[in-house]
């Protein structure tokens, strides 16, 4: 729907004619760099996150982590972003080109082989070096970084509405931990999500176009309506995967905790 608005009008009719034409393996297109991205991303920005967190708390002057404001918080994500965003480009860009195959192929006139991401990897290395799998990496940063402020703002705020008189933001269980890490996934791409179609056609474009000259003829061509082209498809997929995320870093952490605290 980013990469190709004149042929899908709406999520629906997208699913529809993608399981038609490609079946149910057509639904997972770009499944194995979307993983190995989100594996890498996350291992990355969560470490980073906790170095940055430490960095703003050394600036601020303050006594521990736990005491960080959301806006602190948002902050030490905004910094940790841009270190996560060089693990997570050249696996977007597989991932873009994997799932736009077919219809790159039928404007180009052409039939290509459906072919998976290993053999895709080689072909971009092969005519475009290492530096083509970071096509797109300058927008990834202008994405990820304000995009990330907003992920780990929108998280702890949510953490703190939701923690109850007496209790720390560690004890306000499933449920709600699942609830703010929805919040925190959908402000996530809410405010990024221009800046995320915009990536999408400069991945999956074979022209040397730049960011600008993209945005100026998306604009110009489709309207400000083509920047959200999507949106509501990815809401629906990120509230339950980001409260997921933040159960399994808040159980990990907490699991972690207490096995660091039983060996000494």
């Amino acid at each position: 729907m980013q990469t190709f608005p004149h042929l899908y009008r709406n999520g629906l009719i997208c699913f529809k004619e993608t399981l038609f034409n490609e079946g149910i393996r057509g639904l997972y297109a770009g499944t194995v760099p979307a993983l190995v991205a989100n594996i890498a991303e996350n291992s990355v920005l969560f470490c980073a996150y906790g170095v940055c967190q430490n960095a703003v708390k050394f600036l601020i002057r303050k006594e521990n982590v736990l005491d960080l404001n959301p806006l602190e918080n948002a902050t030490a994500g905004f910094f940790a972003a841009f270190f996560s965003s060089f693990s997570l480009c050249p696996t977007e860009l597989i991932k873009c080109r994997l799932q736009a195959m077919r219809e790159t192929s039928a404007q180009e006139s052409a039939k290509r082989p459906q072919i998976g991401p290993w053999l895709l990897t080689k072909e971009i290395f092969k005519s475009e070096g290492i530096l083509g799998f970071f096509r797109g990496f300058g927008v990834t940063v202008i994405r990820e970084m304000p995009g990330y402020f907003f992920f780990f703002g929108g998280y702890e705020l949510s953490r703190n509405m939701l923690t109850p008189k007496g209790k720390t933001k560690d004890d306000i269980g499933l449920l709600r931990t699942i609830i703010a890490g929805g919040i925190g996934g959908v402000s996530f791409w809410v405010a990024i999500f221009p800046a995320d179609v915009i990536k999408s056609r400069l991945q999956i474009s074979k022209s040397n176009d730049s960011t600008i000259e993209v945005t100026k003829d998306l604009m110009k061509k489709e309207g400000f309506r083509a920047l959200y082209k999507g949106l509501g498809p990815t809401v629906l997929r990120t509230f339950p995967a980001s409260g997921a995320l933040f159960v399994a870093f808040e159980y990990t952490k907490q699991f972690l905790n207490y096995g660091l605290s039983c060996v000494k």
